[in-house]
């Protein structure tokens, strides 16, 4: 039986740049004080743990890159978390003494290679990890220090309040990745994100219109004084103002309409209590996946399998699926 109710929580914090273990603190903070006022899923923004370089080149324009953006980048790299790791064990101890849903924006690195991804974590109400989704396509310049994801991190976590899911910052733009999260059965969609811009706020009350679903977006609070002095290519900073993240966090209700207004300039971690019925009350006349929906018209297929670019046949990971493909290669 689903709970008819539930306290939700976002955490519109700036991240301690670049100190990955100050940030993991300061998110576990975060997390009892939200989980002490009620809160049963808490959203941080997009890129909380390692960090948003808002503002940086890494000292790279087309066709050049010097030592100094190098440095830069194995700075950022540092800072990066594996999954799971010694931060998410943390992150997860604070989620379990307030028995909370955390879904926190990291930027994840993996072992064998030094590609970065920025992935929505999910960690469960027990501390354990329950799951993470990677950003398909990174957005412009973010292209510079991120690889992409694949299908196979688009997971739809089921809970007592109903089914929820991650979408990151410009992906909610991605028309055919909201259809399938709407597909999966979304009730609480999150959206972690670092568009402070007034069209984002345009995007997440469509989203939960269209989707007539409760979405959650949190943004960072971030300054040029958030960044260590000693940070590599710091002066590329020079000429951006002060404030490099206003904020914009806010939570819409089913029918699109503002439950928690847009927060701008400061941190905050504000909550909201859903009364999870008017999803069926929203859903009388227009539900995308059901009644509203053409399957006679239109089909989706999303691969959701892995994708690996080496497979090694003389190894102990060589099976009789790949057998079976052999020729194919």
């Amino acid at each position: 039986m689903k709970e008819k109710n539930v306290r939700v929580a976002i955490a519109q914090l700036a991240p301690c740049m670049f100190d990955t273990p100050a940030s993991v603190e300061k998110a576990c903070k975060a997390i009892r004080e939200a989980g002490k006022n009620g809160a049963k899923i808490i959203l941080f923004p997009e890129a909380y743990i390692g960090g948003y370089p808002k503002g940086m080149t890494f000292a790279t324009s087309v066709g050049f890159r010097n030592p100094e953006g190098r440095k830069a980048f194995r700075k950022y790299y540092e800072s990066s978390i594996a999954i799971p790791g010694e931060e998410t064990a943390k992150l997860g101890e604070a989620a379990a003494a307030v028995g909370a849903y955390v879904v926190i924006g990291v930027i994840e690195r993996q072992e064998d290679n030094s590609t970065l991804y920025c992935t929505a974590l999910f960690i469960g109400p027990d501390g354990n990890v329950i799951g993470k989704h990677r950003k398909l396509r990174p957005s412009g310049s973010e292209r510079l220090i991120w690889g992409m994801g694949d299908g196979s991190t688009l997971p739809v976590i089921d809970t007592p309040y109903g089914k929820i899911c991650a979408v990151i910052c410009r992906e909610n733009s991605m028309p055919l990745l909201r259809a399938a999260m709407y597909a999966k059965g979304v009730r609480i969609y999150l959206a972690p994100t670092l568009d402070h811009r007034p069209g984002w706020q345009c995007s997440l009350r469509h989203i939960a219109l269209e989707g007539r679903c409760f979405v959650l977006a949190c943004n960072q609070y971030m300054k040029k004084s958030d960044y260590p002095e000693e940070f590599p290519c710091k002066n590329e900073l020079d000429d951006k103002p002060d404030v490099l993240l206003k904020g914009g966090s806010a939570i819409a209700g089913p029918m699109g309409e503002y439950i928690v207004e847009p927060i701008w300039e400061k941190e905050e971690i504000a909550y909201a209590d859903l009364d999870l019925g008017q999803i069926e009350e929203a859903k009388y006349d227009f539900d995308v996946v059901g009644h509203y929906n053409r399957p006679d018209v239109f089909q989706l297929y999303v691969n959701e399998e892995e994708q690996q670019g080496f497979i090694f046949t003389g190894s102990d990971d060589y099976c009789d699926c790949c057998a079976e493909h052999e020729e194919e290669f």
